[in-house]
């Protein structure tokens, strides 16, 4: 009896659970046939957009090949900020295409195999390929590299890949840019719109004015009540929303910079290297393997070192040694191992030949060979460059125009400035084998080739552990409640880093704040973050101290950035009234200045377009109270953002007549055009689902 009394009052919940066993046995077992647990699709989500799913497998190696377009653009390695900028670039393009995707099937918008075709390798390459295959020097399009990459994917699996990105990135940019003339071309301007424009950017205006600041009055005279931040922001609650969740962290810096004794020590070490550099045998590798900057050893020209370095090291003779000397944070130790006089830029041509289609290298050497025997006998050296060169240049006839050192590979480089005006030298380089014609050599100057070694003084082992053991310390003594407590009673300062978005990958004052960021997104409003973040010269030890959720913000949240507007806005009711008595019984704005004790200022030629007092500030209201104001008549006071005002309008001056309406609506509407093409998309974006996870990968 017992046990079916007690089926009979549980079978509900006895019933749910058979249901949801059911159900999470019927998803294991798909999961099993398909090899990967449904749980770990989320896992990987990195975001989605209108329930459409971005999982991190395709995410990153779009990533990938941003990083390595940063690389190409500006030569180094990766730090965090190109980290982030690289996943903000792919996350924002992704959004874009998944959101106007469904635009471009509403519209019928498509793009054609042919069209692709002439973007990839075609007349009318497009900009996504130009950055990949497009010449540095002379900005030429490279189509034999693209066609080369083309065949060389058909076996390789990762180039392939690469490639399908690429193809998909030209699609969806050429997508955008119909989308965009559409919305362009459904832009009108009217006459009468085309001129009220150009009169406001035209029409000037010429008044006298007298102003106090809001400076005037101290801040601490100015008591600010509840109601008076709660009128404040309900003028302005619009403009109080947060498009995407942010926090507030707070942190303490543990810095461990070096100290005296690993000065001492690093001083020591750097001068016990000198003695071996001057006693090497091997310069070169000696240099690489014990420098912390890399410096090419190659002739150098003045102008590539640090400027104290700089400024002696060329009047050096060789044989020369060189330090040790500090200078900025690091010892110099260098050997000048050659100096002479060369040319400040070649210009030159050259005819690129590919070993891999020729048969191998020997057979380039002997092309390129048989091509320098017809040359110097007076063979055309541009027409052979268009019908041999493999390089974008052969349709220029080879030319690489003029340029300095530092620009080409190093034995391109070492051969055209090393030869004469008129030379034919074959090189090999990383790219094949070239047949390089001198054709001029410009300017010269001294050149210094230079065996280079650079040590920072860095904070030692120990000088790092006693700072991490206080960033510990204090870790274990703090909690939700008490942080800034702790700091203060240590005399540690508590920074602030405000508004921070899951993807920022910018705190200023802290070189790699990704970690703490992520963390921070990890963490519950009032945490202690559990791990101790390094920096390059600093451990961090952080808080999540406020969490902003996206959507409108409270009076709570935004009352320390309104403060300053709150108490200007009570200081120009103060300022106003005072100026109002000046006002009365007022026939000229010299006898108001005199009452405030202050000055006329005249200012002339303003237009409504450029709203600016010069020497105060940009004043919107204040500007357009003068254009909608009669001619002599003395003003009431007018709130800006400097201060309050008054004025009197001398005149205006009316620009001619339009010269060219057409032309004027044009400009007008190539304007209004860009805004539009931006409105639309802030639009569709607004009404999207969005959900983003890239904190949880980056």
């Amino acid at each position: 009896m017992g046990i079916m009394t007690f089926l009979r009052n549980r079978a509900g919940f006895i019933l749910v659970g058979a249901i949801a066993f059911a159900i999470i046995a019927f998803l294991v077992g798909d999961a099993l046939q398909s090899g990967r647990p449904f749980w770990e699709a989320s896992n990987r989500e990195v975001g989605s957009i209108n329930g459409t799913s971005i999982s991190y497998d395709e995410f990153a190696p779009k990533v990938d090949q941003n990083l390595e377009q940063f690389k190409q653009q500006y030569g180094s390695s990766v730090n965090p900020q190109m980290q982030a900028m690289a996943v903000d670039n792919v996350w924002q393009s992704e959004v874009a295409n998944i959101i106007l995707s469904k635009e471009y099937d509403r519209l019928g918008l498509s793009v054609s195999g042919d069209e692709l075709f002439d973007l990839m390798q075609g007349s009318n390459p497009s900009p996504i390929i130009m950055q990949y295959f497009g010449n540095p020097q002379t900005g030429e399009f490279d189509r034999a590299a693209v066609i080369s990459s083309l065949k060389a994917r058909t076996n390789d699996a990762n180039l392939r890949m690469q490639w399908e990105i690429l193809e998909k990135e030209i699609e969806n940019q050429t997508l955008q840019s119909k989308y965009a003339n559409l919305i362009k071309n459904s832009v009108y301007v009217t006459s009468l719109e085309t001129e009220d424009d150009y009169n406001n950017r035209n029409k000037l205006a010429n008044f006298n004015y007298v102003s106090i600041n809001y400076n005037s009055i101290l801040d601490d005279a100015v008591k600010l009540t509840d109601a008076d931040y709660q009128a404040f922001y309900e003028e302005r609650k619009s403009a109080f929303t947060n498009p995407q969740e942010a926090r507030k962290i707070e942190y303490v810096k543990f810095s461990f910079n070096p100290t005296a004794a690993d000065s001492l020590l690093i001083k020591q070490q750097v001068e016990k290297l000198a003695v071996d550099f001057k006693n090497t045998k091997n310069d070169s590798l000696f240099a690489v393997s014990n420098s912390d900057v890399a410096v090419p050893y190659t002739y150098l020209t003045k102008g590539n070192l640090d400027p104290a370095v700089d400024s002696v090291i060329f009047n050096y003779p060789a044989g020369s040694f060189y330090g040790p000397v500090l200078t900025g944070n690091s010892y110099k130790l260098i050997k000048v191992i050659d100096s002479k006089i060369s040319p400040d830029s070649v210009k030159a041509s050259h005819i690129l030949i590919n070993p891999m289609d020729v048969g191998g290298e020997a057979a380039a050497y002997k092309l390129a060979d048989s091509l320098k025997n017809l040359a110097s006998r007076g063979g055309n050296f541009a027409q052979l460059a268009k019908t041999f060169s493999v390089d974008g240049s052969k349709d220029k006839g080879g030319d690489l125009g003029t340029f300095g050192r530092g620009a080409m590979v190093p034995e391109f480089e070492n051969a055209a400035f090393n030869g004469k005006a008129g030379d034919l030298k074959i090189v090999k380089t990383q790219f094949g084998i070239h047949l390089l014609k001198i054709e001029r050599q410009i300017g010269a100057s001294k050149v210094a080739k230079l065996a280079y070694i650079e040590k920072s003084v860095a904070p030692s082992s120990k000088t790092k552990d006693m700072a991490h053991r206080k960033a510990t310390t204090f870790m274990n003594a703090v909690n939700s409640g008490n942080f800034s407590e702790v700091a203060k009673k240590d005399n540690f300062q508590v920074l602030v880093a405000d508004r921070i978005t899951s993807s920022q990958g910018f705190v200023s004052g802290l070189d790699n704040p990704r970690p703490m960021v992520r963390a921070a997104y990890e963490a519950d409003n009032g945490d202690v973050l559990e791990e101790i973040f390094a920096m390059e010269d600093a451990y961090v030890v952080a808080r999540v101290a406020n969490v902003y959720p996206k959507g409108q913000m409270s009076l709570a949240d935004v009352k320390d950035i309104i403060e300053p507007g709150v108490r200007n806005k009570k200081k120009a009711a103060m300022i106003s009234e005072k100026m109002n008595a000046a006002l009365k019984g007022a026939s000229s704005l010299e006898q108001v200045a005199q009452k405030l004790g202050t000055v006329v200022n005249p200012l002339e030629n303003i237009v409504f377009a450029n709203p600016v007092i010069p020497g105060l500030a940009q004043e919107n209201k204040v500007v357009g109270a003068v254009f909608g104001s009669p001619v002599g008549k003395l003003s009431q006071p007018v709130e800006g953002m400097m201060g309050v005002y008054a004025f009197v309008v001398n005149g205006f001056s009316n620009p001619a007549p339009i010269a060219n309406m057409f032309k004027q609506k044009q400009l007008l509407a190539s304007s209004v055009s860009q805004r539009a093409i931006g409105i639309a998309f802030q639009a569709l974006q607004d009404k999207a689902e969005i959900k983003d996870n890239r904190y949880k990968f980056y």
